[in-house]
């Protein structure tokens, strides 16, 4: 079975260190165009989509951060870590999220002809979803869907049916729909017998599309305060997410500005 793995490439391309995260420093388009290389490769690999929270998580998530350090590719998911990493010295050109990236890989996949496959989100969401993909984008090809209970302690008795149902179809482009962080240490777990498929963790990127979530205008969005439109949304959900957990982010930050001019913040 083909191993998953990062191209060379891959590891050549200019990369912002926050926390314990690697952020690769691309475009929207050249992030595309690196996702696109990847499915042409046949040779596997995984792309996460790193926001705030995730930085926050890799700090005590040893199974997350694990996950993060062996993805092939990493795009940054919000602007808060945009405008880091301009105090970093290694400025991300933009925000690249993870729903954003769904429609121009299907876009791109109608025209090379691709085969992809749905994991994730509530139940007929992503047959929908696919639907309307196939409806939308003559030349891509569907074929399959999912919504299944993840346990991430289950082990291969839960993963191994779920991945041949994947492998079965061998689809040139997995989109993950599981919600931060269980997609990305899922993902990380069955990597390797995914063969030559590209997974890619999407958070909510099906619900948007379907319509069963509402999704931040694009000027709140540009502005960096999409987590507080979400918030307000949906606030017994997320309040410890954004209000609690996220708050460690400017702690990151000032330890990461510490490390490159050997000032302490208080100082």
């Amino acid at each position: 079975m083909t191993t998953a793995h990062a191209p060379a490439a891959a590891s050549s391309r200019p990369r912002l260190n926050i926390g314990q995260l690697a952020i690769d420093q691309l475009t929207f388009p050249q992030a595309i165009t690196a996702i696109g290389e990847l499915v042409d490769a046949h040779q596997g690999g995984y792309v996460f989509t790193a926001n705030v929270d995730h930085v926050v998580l890799a700090e005590t998530n040893t199974r997350f951060r694990d996950a993060y350090q062996k993805a092939t590719l990493s795009v940054v998911d919000g602007m808060p870590i945009v405008w880091a990493s301009r105090m970093l010295d290694v400025p991300l050109p933009e925000r690249i999220a993870g729903s954003d990236l769904i429609l121009p890989l299907v876009k791109l996949g109608a025209e090379r002809k691709w085969r992809i496959f749905l994991l994730g989100a509530g139940p007929g969401v992503a047959e929908k979803v696919g639907k309307q993909f196939q409806a939308q984008y003559p030349g891509i090809e569907v074929v399959g869907w999912d919504s299944p209970m993840v346990n991430l302690d289950a082990g291969d008795a839960q993963n191994d049916p779920i991945v041949a149902r994947i492998r079965e179809k061998d689809p040139h482009l997995l989109f993950v729909a599981l919600g931060s962080p269980k997609q990305e240490v899922w993902i990380s777990q069955v990597a390797q017998k995914l063969g030559p498929t590209v997974a890619i963790g999407i958070g909510a990127g099906f619900d948007f599309i379907a319509g069963t979530a509402k999704r931040a205008p694009e000027w709140i969005a540009k502005a960096g305060f999409e987590w507080l439109y979400r918030l307000t949304h949906e606030p017994k959900r997320l309040w410890r997410r954004y209000i609690l957990n996220d708050s460690q982010f400017g702690v990151i930050l000032l330890r990461e500005l510490w490390k490159r001019t050997g000032v302490k913040p208080t100082e």
